[in-house]
């Protein structure tokens, strides 16, 4: 007897889905089998799509920037990630500069981790290291650590790794199987001016800066045959150029471009709102073509990591942007926001292409027997063409939890929307729904709104049987509502 069997779903597999039933024993995928087993609990999936618990291999939860430190810790980061899909994600330890402070790095990082709800590991990160390449290597792999972090920027807070260590960082790296993972900017071409307003934000660290950092340390791995991995790529010239250039190594997984869904959603203009301040990250968010040609490189961004490290308004509205501590959230709706402009083709870039860039595969990143059965019940049917979700990143179970403020910003967001599907899809009608409490037909308990194109002759139904009502019984209601009104 199994512990658990899901059936009736879409079980994803890297040739796409197939119709079967999953059983799980002992937390481990036991079988995958169109039979039906005795199961201790049975969960019926209704034709949903499972997936691998998503992996989100860039976040910052409890990280110090100055004198602020992101809101979320490992607690709430990772009951966000869940609340989203991602059931494991991989953290920095503090940047370090000798092997031997890698251990007390690790300690402070897992002692700050022991509330996480879910499954997670480190990178170790460099700060300008004395020890060798090999020694900090070897060092992190006594401790699990199959990947190193660095910086080839913030020369001013000594943090910048130089080329000739990354060199020797990638020779080692084939040899012990482990990833290096860059943060890529020209140092040289990033200006470090402190009186740089919120506006400028993306010319202080143009595209450029990405570029030519990037194509340098692709042409290093590609000597070397090292293991390179570039985090949050944000430039649609830099994915381009790296796309034509390099297929090989990146077919074969020896360079990996991970972006974040920020990049593929916003652009540069966000700068000029008074709320500017809340889309600093770095890098930048690009002009709005270079956003579009990240969008058609999709297919060569292996992974899709957060970089999830959320401030609050207060710590974060400043003028200048050497007082604005840099970082947004995002891990709750991340696959949500991707897989509604790309589809099924994003999965595997949240699951086994990042189990497989961190030696989490196969325990990681798929379902088949002998893996963690880790898993997420994804249900992405649309009501119609268009059919597009409100998701308030303020938590509400309903509409009566719900902030006034929060409120108006999202049926102001309703209308935007509706008027916008309109117009692209040519539908003849939208239906604005909001369901609360399980008789209300609501089943997932975090305020949503759907906004629902109709078009003549689709399926949609949203009818309901119209009745009479005494009129005294209507009258009473109108005068308790005006007490309370």
């Amino acid at each position: 007897m199994y512990d658990l069997g899901i059936i009736n779903g879409k079980v994803y597999t890297e040739l796409g889905f197939i119709n079967t039933n999953l059983y799980v024993s002992n937390g481990k995928i036991a079988a995958l089998s169109d039979e039906m087993f005795k199961c201790k609990t049975i969960e019926n999936a209704d034709g949903a799509k499972i997936l691998p618990g998503l992996i989100d291999p860039h976040v910052h939860f409890s990280l110090t920037v100055g004198n602020n430190t992101s809101t979320d810790d490992f607690e709430k980061g990772s009951i966000n990630g869940l609340l989203g899909g991602i059931t494991t994600y991989i953290d920095f330890l503090d940047p370090v500069k000798k092997k031997d402070s890698i251990k007390k790095a690790f300690d402070e990082r897992y002692s700050l981790a022991e509330n996480s709800a879910s499954d997670y590991a480190f990178h170790s990160c460099l700060a300008n290291p004395i020890d060798s390449a090999e020694e900090m290597i070897r060092e992190g792999l006594k401790y699990g650590i199959t990947s190193i972090k660095l910086f080839t920027t913030y020369s001013n807070t000594d943090r910048r790794t130089y080329d000739n260590y990354i060199k020797e960082l990638l020779i080692h790296s084939k040899e012990n199987n482990v990833r290096i993972v860059i943060h890529a900017e020209n140092d040289n071409l990033v200006d470090y001016n402190d009186r740089i307003l919120i506006k400028d934000h993306e010319k202080s660290r143009d595209s450029l800066c990405e570029t030519t950092e990037v194509l340098k340390l692709a042409q290093m791995a590609r000597i070397t045959g090292g293991n390179l991995y570039i985090v949050h790529i944000s430039s649609g010239i830099t994915s381009d150029i790296i796309a034509r250039e390099y297929r090989k190594e990146l077919e074969n997984g020896r360079i990996i471009m991970e972006s974040c869904p920020h990049y593929f959603i916003f652009n540069s203009s966000a700068y000029d709102k008074c709320d500017g301040y809340l889309y600093t990250m770095t890098p930048p968010l690009r002009a709005e073509s270079e956003r579009k040609l990240l969008c058609s490189n999709i297919n060569y961004i292996s992974t899709i990591g957060t970089d999830h490290c959320p401030f609050t308004d207060n710590m974060k509205n400043h003028k200048f942007t050497s007082e604005t501590p840099m970082g947004i959230g995002g891990i709750k709706y991340s696959f949500l926001n991707m897989y509604s402009i790309f589809g099924d083709s994003v999965i595997k870039k949240f699951t086994s292409n990042v189990a497989k860039a961190y030696n989490l595969f196969p325990r990681k990143g798929v379902l088949l027997p002998g893996a963690d059965a880790d898993r997420v019940i994804f249900d992405a049917s649309p009501a119609t063409k268009g059919h597009v979700l409100i998701l308030p990143k303020e938590h509400a179970a309903n509409v009566f939890e719900l902030s006034e403020e929060t409120a108006s910003k999202v049926f102001v967001l309703a209308k935007k929307i509706a008027t916008v599907l309109k117009e692209v899809t040519g539908c003849e009608g939208v239906n604005i729904l909001q369901n609360n409490g399980e008789i209300a037909g609501q089943t997932v308990f975090h305020l949503h709104m759907h906004i629902i194109p109709r078009y003549k002759g689709d399926t949609a139904n949203i009818k309901w049987v119209q009745n009479e009502v005494d009129q005294a019984v209507v009258d009473e209601i109108i005068s308790k509502a005006k007490d309370l009104l």
